[in-house]
């Protein structure tokens, strides 16, 4: 049996982020969630859409806006910005950074509970050397599980925007069809099933009541701002690309999280994101689901060769 890797924090005084999950928030749904403007498609009108179906390409198009969002639990953003693991620092190493979340998101939705059980312990042995220590402003540390069930919600909500944004909006009954599989994005870890809201609905009352705790201070936002601003890559590419990333991030962010990143979105805004997506769905209607789910394909493909080779997955 491996050791507790919280076994330094005793049960009865860990950390407790949020003391009922699934009780009554001061936010509204409103105030947490972008609104999806397209109307349900034809498409999926008698079809039961699972995590399976949101592995369309354009679905990375928020990847921006969900790292602002995991980032906007303090410990989550120190966790990552204070890491001592310069390999897979994500505005040294970039690319790298990609592959291994792309890699994760694959293996969570398409991979066997085998596939899921070795990179959680290849994730393991990078999360070791992620924990605060005497000079850190808040006090976190990789393992902890409502930490990890943060950014598993953070992934969910990114899915099912861009799903219903490429797709149309789903029923109740087809929402909830999709979200029975969600819980590996947290499961792979260390997340138990027993944390994961067991219906769409108390997933509904867990997320704005975990958006209680959103707060982004002065160095959050620039780590943010950076990011969204493609500091890390070269200069010619950031120049061509960043205007366009800082328009779909800000987009794909809801209300809660502009406010505190302080970014400007405007009723023209919305409309242009809007009819881009609008444009962008019409388009994906065209191409085979094996084009559009080819990078989520590659990922998966890529981690299997490294498993048979002993390859490092991360």
């Amino acid at each position: 049996m491996e050791p507790d890797p919280l076994a330094g924090e005793p049960p009865t005084g860990r950390t407790v982020y949020l003391d009922n999950p699934l009780g009554p928030s001061s936010l509204t749904t409103a105030e947490t969630r972008i609104r999806i403007a397209t109307t349900p498609r034809r498409r999926f009108a008698r079809s039961r859409p699972d995590l399976t179906d949101a592995l369309d390409f354009w679905s990375f198009a928020g990847a921006a806006a969900n790292v602002a969002m995991q980032l906007g639990w303090p410990e989550v953003a120190y966790g990552v910005m204070e890491s001592r693991v310069e390999s897979g620092a994500l505005m040294a190493h970039p690319w790298k950074r990609a592959r291994t979340t792309t890699s994760y998101l694959a293996v969570a939705i398409l991979g066997t509970d085998a596939e899921r059980e070795a990179y959680r312990r290849a994730v393991d042995g990078a999360h070791r050397q992620v924990h605060s220590d005497a000079d850190s402003p808040v006090r976190y540390n990789a393992f902890h599980r409502e930490l990890q069930l943060w950014v598993a919600a953070c992934l969910f909500i990114g899915f099912e925007d861009t799903f219903e944004l490429l797709h149309g909006r789903m029923t109740d009954e087809q929402r909830e069809n999709f979200y029975r599989r969600a819980s590996t994005l947290g499961t792979t870890l260390q997340v138990t099933e027993q944390m994961w809201p067991a219906t769409r609905a108390d997933f509904d009352r867990y997320w704005n009541t975990a958006c209680e705790r959103v707060s982004i201070d002065d160095r959050q936002r620039q780590f943010v701002n950076d990011l969204v601003d493609l500091r890390m890559i070269n200069r010619p590419t950031a120049w061509l690309f960043r205007d366009l990333l800082r328009f779909l991030t800000t987009g794909f962010l809801a209300p809660i999280f502009r406010t505190q990143m302080g970014l400007a979105w405007t009723e023209d805004d919305r409309r242009r994101f809007e009819h881009l997506f609008i444009f962008v769905a019409f388009v994906n209607r065209f191409l085979p689901k094996f084009v559009r789910h080819a990078g989520s394909r590659a990922m998966m493909g890529d981690l299997r060769r490294r498993l048979r080779t002993g390859r490092p997955l991360i």
